[in-house]
């Protein structure tokens, strides 16, 4: 007798040895918690406070309550995904599911570009750290916001460490990743209070202009510094269980508890460390730059803020320390999201979009090689035209949230078209949570400015060539026809979200701004479509977004055939 498989059945994902993909599932929930808590405590906690308050002064403190919401939100969404598909490179995958090839090959592209951006941008962040030290001041010049020489050596090794880690295999990397953010954890709980309890003037709040800075009660740069102040690129990193979950030994338990704790443990002790660094601040520091935005001039805030405040705190062993965290803290993130990388790319290689060659896995670690190499060697590349963190943080922090938008249009479409499949954790009241958390993605990305989006659309048409070359020369077999009708909304998404960025009021610029090869071409963002009226655009134009690609999904017999490596039909019996 034949066992049959009928679509939309509810089935149970079997993960003893091997997942679906191949790849061994061995990682526990401290591994995926710690994962995703790895990723978020990185160099944001080093430089977003600092980043931050001189945007917005003091009422930064709101920027990271309102930053924190959204990402919250964001992860609910993701943890119903993740316990619905425990597959690698989730987060590449999951629009692939519910609107087919064109949503999965752009939100995939999204996703490895900020997975992929990530491991440089800490790298950056240790190397300009310790330039505070007398013997690598060589390394980085804070004057023109570039490495030296030796500070790109230094890089390239870095890289090779978290390359050689990798390839270790998953287990070893999470035992070390688990040591790592254990310490991540601690010093900046233990900073904040020391902080408090021995430097905290109250009167910084209301000091350098008091606490609401600029225009419109401040609320302008307030929304401003969530993005372009590093808030919610510090927050980021609680999708990295996700990305995981095809390694995960108990993933439909577990992802969703790694994502929504990860999220709420970052937010607190970021919150708390802002808190922590406004109150500590020398009070004639503020005096003598008169503005918050004036600090920037402070060449020692300005490289290491954590650190100066602890020196000028006469605290030199809690700067010791700091200085040690701000190499651990980076590398950890930085370690994490190499892997990352290597299993989006994974992910995309799986769903047809790029050579078959990125799911070469070794035999004995099943890891994917290939992958892990060439994702450290595009992070080495970006390196090239932004030399900096600040220069690099908007740009990973809009091809972060873009990634993360698909998964609420994901969730929404894939409710209806497989409302039946077991999910083990359901977000509550989704059917409203899901538009507001695309609403609220897409004013993140607005914030960050026209010329960030303008910057990421270049890369997406890069992506884009890159994908068709691939399908040119028949590089996969697995090669996907393209679901145009399922993605009819990609194009007017993308270009809509461009016009309202051109014609808002965050970011003057254009395509880089003269960053590298690329030249200012377009001026947008001058604010012709004012504050207020703006947002509630956006939040219109999203909806429409929202509910025509949730009417334009897949229809359940081709969810069926693309979700069948997760939930594969019942062996054939007798």
């Amino acid at each position: 007798m034949t066992a049959t498989h009928e679509p939309g059945s509810v089935q149970k994902l079997s993960t003893e040895g091997l997942s679906s993909d191949g790849l061994k599932r061995d990682v526990g929930i401290l591994g995926l918690l710690w994962a995703s808590e790895g990723s978020i405590i990185g160099s944001g906690w080093l430089f977003a406070g600092f980043t931050a308050v001189t945007i917005a002064g003091p009422a930064a403190m709101i920027s990271w309550a309102i930053a924190s919401v959204i990402v919250i939100i964001l992860a609910l969404v993701h943890a119903e995904l993740g316990g619905l598909f425990p597959v690698s490179g989730g987060t590449s995958r999951f629009p692939h599911y519910a609107f087919g090839s064109l949503a999965g090959a752009t939100f995939g592209w999204f996703s490895y570009i900020q997975a992929a951006t990530v491991a440089p941008i800490e790298v950056l962040a240790a190397i300009q750290y310790m330039s505070s030290a007398s013997w690598a001041s060589g390394w980085y010049n804070g004057a023109t916001g570039t490495l030296s020489g030796a500070g790109i050596a230094v890089a390239i090794v870095l890289m090779f460490i978290f390359v050689v880690l990798n390839l270790i295999g998953i287990r070893w990397l999470t035992r070390a990743n688990n040591a790592i953010t254990s310490w991540k954890v601690v010093v900046p709980v233990f900073t904040v209070i020391v902080l408090m309890l021995t430097h905290f003037n109250s009167s910084n709040f209301t000091a350098g202009g008091g606490f609401f800075v600029g225009p419109d009660h401040g609320l302008k740069t307030i929304l401003g510094a969530t993005s372009i102040g590093g808030i919610v690129f510090a927050l980021l990193g609680f999708e990295q269980a996700v990305q995981l979950g095809g390694e995960s030994a108990h993933p439909q338990r577990d992802l969703p508890r790694a994502v929504i704790g990860s999220i709420l443990i970052g937010a607190a002790i970021y919150f708390l460390a802002q808190v922590a660094f406004i109150g500590a601040l020398d009070p004639g520091t503020i005096a003598r730059y008169h503005t918050w935005a004036n600090l920037t001039q402070d060449a020692g805030l300005n490289a290491s803020p954590f650190y100066t405040v602890a020196k000028v705190a006469s605290l030199g062993w809690l700067a010791w320390i700091l200085r040690l965290d701000a190499v651990i803290s980076p590398a950890g993130t930085g370690l994490i999201y190499l892997t990352s990388a290597s299993r989006i790319s994974f992910g995309l290689s799986k769903n047809g979009y790029i050579p078959a060659r990125f799911e070469a896995r070794n035999e004995r670690t099943k890891i994917p090689v290939f992958g892990v190499i060439l994702s450290a060697l595009v992070g080495l590349l970006f390196l090239l035209p932004f030399p900096s963190w600040s220069k690099l943080v908007g740009v990973v922090t809009a091809a972060s949230v873009l990634m993360y938008a698909g998964a609420p249009l994901a969730l929404g479409a894939l409710r209806r078209s497989k409302p039946q499949l077991e999910r083990s954790y359901r977000m509550p009241v989704g059917h409203v949570l899901a538009p507001i958390s695309f609403i609220l993605a897409n004013y993140i990305v607005y914030w960050a400015g026209w010329q960030t989006y303008s910057t990421l659309m270049v890369v997406m048409i890069i992506g884009y060539a890159l994908m068709l070359i691939s399908g040119a020369l028949h590089l996969n077999p697995n090669q996907p026809q393209v679901d145009w009708g399922a993605a009819v909304w990609i194009f007017p998404y993308l270009i809509g979200m461009g016009v309202i960025s051109y014609y808002g009021g965050f970011g003057p610029g254009g395509i880089v701004g003269g960053v590298g090869v690329f030249k200012t071409v377009l001026v947008g963002g001058a604010g012709h479509l004012g504050l207020y009226w703006d947002l509630l655009v956006l939040a219109g134009f999203s909806l429409v977004i929202y509910y025509l690609a949730v009417y334009k999904r897949l229809p359940e017999s081709k969810v069926d055939e693309y979700v069948r490596d997760v939930y594969p039909p019942p062996a054939m019996e007798g």
